[in-house]
């Protein structure tokens, strides 16, 4: 079979591509299966199981069903050869989670490789405007061969493949020409953009312009979506009355649209209701009271966030402020460990002479004692001077992890003008002592102030000199203020009772139940919330450099890599169990679990969830308790078993993590071996 290229004169859909009243299955999963197979079949993918693995995923992030009948499952995969749509007509309608409850009978998969260009982005982008058209829709329902579904799509996307170039589709009428009011002047722009950028976004600015048209309003929607952006005219802007964002991600170039009357939404609002949206925009028009655009510095987030529970939005901040906070704690940790490989493990106590004194033309005199480096790899003072040099470089980069996790927390609040005063509250909590707890509780303050500052209605004169001047200046003194005078001594009380109670715990029965609850932590959600709180408390710990802090470091670790590996076990035991698509995800799993990625196991869970989490936090408790019963130490934060230089008592964090890996496989395995034979017995007796 030959391999599909890229050429712009590849259509993205063939009759191969499609398949029609085709029994494709009862759920989503088993749709999502069925195309993957018919794109791969085509030759369009190298893999079914890599590509239905990819779209499944996708789909777990949020449901691809929209009003009408319709999915839209889609992805941008390593395995897609070409960009392509899969389609199949099915028998039985399949729910989806569109929000008007109604299964969808028409399914398109829009695959399209990791690389895409901007070329086939604006293609697919002209899919899912098409889709928002009945006439569109229902001409695919009456099609009568895969030869004319093919050709109805080709008409949307790519007319000039056909015969008559873009007159082919000539007769359809142009989308939102039926229905069309009389022009009422009034002027509403906005931006749509979803998390994959290929669908929602443009099926959205569709949806919007459409009912703008209906109403007589010119509507005009910027889709930021995953190829290049046309950005609407500046002047065009300029005279808009009204503005609606339709966004799951920050609206890139915020400024353009300051001081407009705005509503502000998710994308699948647009695509579910379009038509409220426009009027609601009309309403706020002439609303003195209406909400505005507030441009924060460098305009990449909105003031305020309502249709974002309260809840939402402080653990949205809070996993804000750990995402950027953990490469300092991967490139300090790690430096940190390789800085102990080379000098030694008493590195610590002349680190900062040696880099002082000494360099590659000078290398530091051991007999020295203010140079002193006894345990330098090989004795050497060429890997003591580099031991001394990595350490240093550690040191500095891990000064930065409670500052970066108050910036950024204060960031996911208040977007750019959160990040001067979070960052200062950050170091104001390590000069107090106050550490991550402090930092963290710090930018919180600073993310909220700020951003009820950004939100203040003030003086167009004033505007420009808010978020670089007035915002970062207000909120450093407000907050910093009531953290040295009201909440700095408490919680410097707070962290020192944290820290020697961690240092009492070390080697007492205390210690083991701590492993437990971490390694239950770590197993809960793979990733998520629970995962990234107890994955905090350790990294944070490392700083201050005591055994209990690097033996509660090896127990998070250890317990991470749990899930991952068993269930890359589980498949291996028993691969009847698993689905092909799942035996792919367990060979790639030896890997991830071993380098401490817990993500490796998600897909796993997201397709049976009551099955795999359970088991993977027995294990991980399992892994936990020894981990901390036999002292393991770890003063890297990340790695697996790759940092294992850096790893005290080495057998005993194999020893732990393989008996958690085989409690996980086994339970993965009986739950599995039951659900099998169930389902065995119910086919039987039907």
């Amino acid at each position: 079979m030959s391999q599909p290229t890229n050429s712009a004169n590849t259509p993205l859909i063939v009759p191969e591509l499609v398949r029609l009243d085709a029994p494709a299955g009862a759920d989503k999963q088993a749709v999502i299966n069925y195309l993957a197979d018919v794109v791969a079949a085509a030759g369009r993918a190298d893999t079914n199981e890599g590509l239905a693995a990819d779209a499944l995923a996708r789909e777990a992030t949020a449901p691809t069903g929209i009003p009408g009948g319709i999915a839209i499952p889609h992805c941008r995969s390593p395995h897609v050869l070409a960009p392509s749509l899969g389609f199949a007509r099915l028998t039985e309608p399949v729910d989806f989670g569109a929000a008007d409850g109604q299964g969808a009978d028409l399914v398109f998969m829009i695959a399209a490789p990791a690389g895409a260009d901007d070329f086939h982005l604006q293609l697919l982008a002209k899919l899912a405007r098409g889709l928002m058209k009945s006439e569109f829709t229902d001409a695919l329902r009456a099609a009568a061969t895969p030869e004319d579904v093919a050709r109805l799509v080709t008409e949307q996307v790519q007319p000039e493949l056909l015969d008559g170039g873009a007159a082919a589709s000539a007769g359809a009428p142009a989308a939102g020409e039926s229905g069309a009011a009389a022009d009422t002047g009034r002027v509403i722009v906005g931006v749509s953009s979803c998390p994959t950028g290929i669908a929602h976004t443009f099926m959205a600015a569709e949806a919007l312009e459409q009912a703008g048209k209906e109403r007589g309003v010119t509507v005009r929607i910027e889709g930021q979506g995953s190829g290049k952006i046309d950005w609407l005219d500046a002047e065009l802007i300029q005279a808009a009355d009204a503005v609606i964002f339709a966004h799951d991600l920050p609206v890139k170039g915020l400024e353009r649209f300051a001081g407009k009357p705005v509503i502000d939404v998710g994308v699948k609002a647009a695509v579910n209701d379009a038509g409220s949206l426009v009027d609601q925009a009309l309403a706020a028009i002439d609303d003195p009271g209406a909400k505005r655009v507030t441009a924060a510095a460098g305009g990449e987030s909105e003031s305020e966030e309502e249709h974002v529970h309260w809840a939402r939005r402080l653990q949205r901040s809070v996993m804000t402020g750990v995402s950027y906070m953990i490469p300092f704690v991967a490139a300090g940790g790690l430096l940190t460990a390789l800085g102990f490989l080379f000098g030694g493990y008493d590195i610590t106590n002349n680190a900062a002479n040696i880099v002082t004194d000494s360099s590659l033309w000078n290398l530091p005199d051991l007999a020295n004692p203010d140079l002193a480096a006894p345990n330098a790899l090989g004795g050497s003072p060429l890997m003591a001077y580099i031991g001394a040099v990595f350490f240093m470089l550690g040191s500095t980069a891990m000064n930065f992890l409670v500052p970066a996790l108050a910036g950024y927390t204060a960031f996911g609040l208040a977007g750019r003008p959160g990040i001067a005063p979070g960052f200062a509250m950050g170091a104001l909590s390590v000069a107090i002592g106050a550490g991550f707890i402090g930092g963290l509780i710090g930018g919180l303050l600073a993310g909220y102030m700020a951003a009820w500052l950004a939100g203040l209605d003030v003086p167009r004169w004033l505007r420009s000199l808010m978020p670089v001047v007035i915002i970062p200046l207000c909120t450093t003194l407000v907050v910093g203020s009531l953290m040295y005078m009201v909440l700095g001594n408490p919680l410097a009380a707070l962290m020192n009772w944290l820290s020697n109670s961690l240092t009492s715990m070390a080697g007492s029965g205390s210690a083991v139940l701590l492993g437990v609850i971490l390694g239950l932590m770590m197993c809960f959600d793979l990733g998520g919330p629970v995962n990234k709180a107890a994955y905090l408390f350790a990294t944070a710990g490392l700083s201050a450099a005591t055994a209990a802090s690097y033996e509660i470091m090896a127990a998070v670790m250890a317990a991470g890599m749990v899930p991952p590996l068993a269930l890359a076990l589980a498949t291996t035991v028993r691969p009847g169990l698993f689905t092909d698509v799942e035996r792919d995800n367990g060979r790639a799993a030896w890997l991830l679990g071993a380098s401490f990625i817990s993500e490796g196991a998600i897909p796993f869970a997201a397709a049976d969830p009551l099955r795999i989490i359970p088991p993977s936090m027995l294990g991980g408790a399992v892994t936990g308790a020894l981990s901390m019963a036999l002292h393991v130490g770890s003063r890297a934060p990340h790695g697996g078993i790759f940092v294992f230089f850096a790893i005290d008592n080495l057998l005993g964090f194999f020893i732990s993590i393989i008996a958690g890996t085989v409690v996980t496989a086994i339970g993965v395995l009986i739950l599995k071996q039951a659900r099998a034979r169930k389902l065995v017995a119910e086919a039987a007796a039907a």
